[in-house]
C-alpha cells in the first residue's frame, strides 16, 4: 500500500473523511498523540486498525466524538457525571468510560459492555468527525508496544505501507494519551493518568476519584483491562529501559558504576554535562507538563541514537507527573531500581 503524507487542511480532511466512509483507516493528529482513525460503527475498519498496529484484540479502543449529540450514538445514556466532566474538560484530553450503545462495532470494545469516549480539542480530529458524520475509534498511530507518535514523521516511520493516508498537523501539544476515568460503576475510578489530573476530576465531580492499582502495578492475573494502556508492555523503545529512583547524586553514581558501550541516560534538562554517558533529556525536573510533552519523542530518539541500555531518571507521581511515571513504568516493563 502507498501511504500519502499530506498537510492537514480542509481538502485533506475531506479526503480522510471520504476514506473513512469507504471503510478505510487514516492517521491523524490529536492534542495528545497521533491516532489511527476508523469508523466506530464499522467492524471491518476497526479490524484494520488492529492489523496495522499489530495490536492484541482484547485491548479496547477509545471512540472520538465532536458533540454530546454524537456521544449519544455510542453510549447507552449520558449520565450526570458525564455531563459534569464534559462541561469541565471537553473538548480536551479526557476519556470517559460508560456503558456502550448498540450501534458500536463489537471490535471497538474488545468484548466489554463499556466504551471509552472522548471529544478531542485538536481542530483536525474534531473536523474529521464533523465532515464524516462518523464517531471514530482511534488508538495511537504506532506499532503496538513502541513509543506513541507525537509527529507525523513518527507515524510514517511506523505505519508506512500500512494505511493509505497520514494527515500532518504538526507536533502534538500534550504528548501523552488522554486521561481515562471509569464512570460506569458506583465510584469514579481513574484508570489511566494524563494531562487532566485526579484532583481536577474530583473537583469537577464533587466526589472522590479512586486510583486504579494498574496505574503503577501490573494487572493481576485474570483482571479485565477496561482502558487502553493497562494490560501490556507499552511505549517501549528497542533499548532496555530501567527507571532509577533516587537523588541526582545517587543516580549519577549508579550510572558511573554501570557505564558501558550502548548505555544511555534518559534525564532532565541541565543534567547531561554531569553524567558519564550519552544522554537524551525529557523536560525539566520540576515541569511535568514539559516531561509529558517530550517523553515519547525522547524514547524514539534513544532508538535513533542506537541506545542498548537506558537508565531513566524517575519523575514524580503527583498530578501530570503521574502520567509520565505511568508511561515510563510501562516502557521499562516495571523495572525500577530503588537507591
Amino acid at each position: 500500500m502507498n501511504t500519502l503524507l499530506l498537510p492537514a487542511n480542509e481538502e485533506s480532511i475531506v479526503q480522510a473523511a471520504r476514506l473513512m466512509a469507504q471503510g478505510e483507516i487514516v492517521a491523524i493528529p490529536t492534542e495528545t498523540v497521533y491516532g489511527i482513525a476508523g469508523s466506530a460503527f464499522d467492524g471491518a475498519a476497526v479490524k484494520k486498525i488492529f492489523e496495522a498496529k499489530g495490536r492484541p484484540q482484547d485491548n479496547p479502543l477509545i471512540v472520538h466524538v465532536d458533540s454530546l449529540a454524537r456521544m449519544e450514538q455510542v453510549v447507552q445514556k449520558i449520565t450526570p457525571r458525564a455531563e459534569k466532566l464534559a462541561k469541565a474538560f471537553w473538548p480536551g484530553p479526557l476519556s470517559m468510560i460508560l456503558p456502550r450503545g448498540p450501534r458500536l462495532a463489537d471490535e471497538v470494545c474488545a468484548g466489554l459492555d463499556t466504551v471509552a469516549v472522548r471529544m478531542p480539542s485538536d481542530p483536525v480530529a474534531h473536523r474529521l468527525v464533523e465532515l464524516s458524520g462518523l464517531p471514530f475509534a482511534a488508538p495511537s498511530a504506532n506499532r503496538s508496544g513502541s513509543p506513541s507518535p507525537t509527529t507525523a514523521q513518527d507515524v510514517l516511520a511506523d505505519m508506512d505501507g500500512r494505511l493509505p493516508l497520514i494527515l500532518d498537523g504538526g507536533a502534538c501539544k500534550v504528548g501523552v494519551e488522554s486521561t481515562v476515568i471509569n464512570i460506569s460503576g458506583p465510584q469514579p475510578v481513574l484508570l489511566r493518568p494524563g494531562y487532566i489530573t485526579q484532583q481536577q476530576l474530583a473537583e469537577a465531580l464533587g466526589e472522590e476519584v479512586l486510583l486504579a492499582g494498574a496505574i503503577t502495578h501490573k494487572l493481576k492475573e485474570g483482571e479485565i483491562a477496561r482502558s487502553p494502556g493497562m494490560k501490556y508492555k507499552h511505549y517501549a523503545p528497542k533499548a532496555n529501559v530501567v527507571i532509577v529512583r533516587g537523588s541526582f547524586e545517587q543516580y549519577a553514581a549508579y550510572v558511573e558504576a554501570h557505564k558501558a558501550e550502548g548505555v544511555f541516560c534518559l534525564c532532565f534538562a541541565g543534567e547531561p554535562e554531569s553524567l558519564p554517558v550519552p544522554c537524551v533529556t525529557y523536560g525539566s525536573e520540576n515541569d511535568p507538563a514539559a516531561q509529558a510533552h517530550d517523553l515519547f519523542r525522547a524514547l524514539r530518539e534513544l532508538d535513533e541514537e542506537g541506545a542498548k541500555q537506558v537508565y531513566a531518571r524517575c519523575p514524580g507521581q503527583e498530578g501530570v507527573a503521574l502520567a509520565v511515571y505511568n508511561r515510563l513504568l510501562r516502557a521499562a516493563g516495571f523495572q525500577v531500581v530503588e537507591l
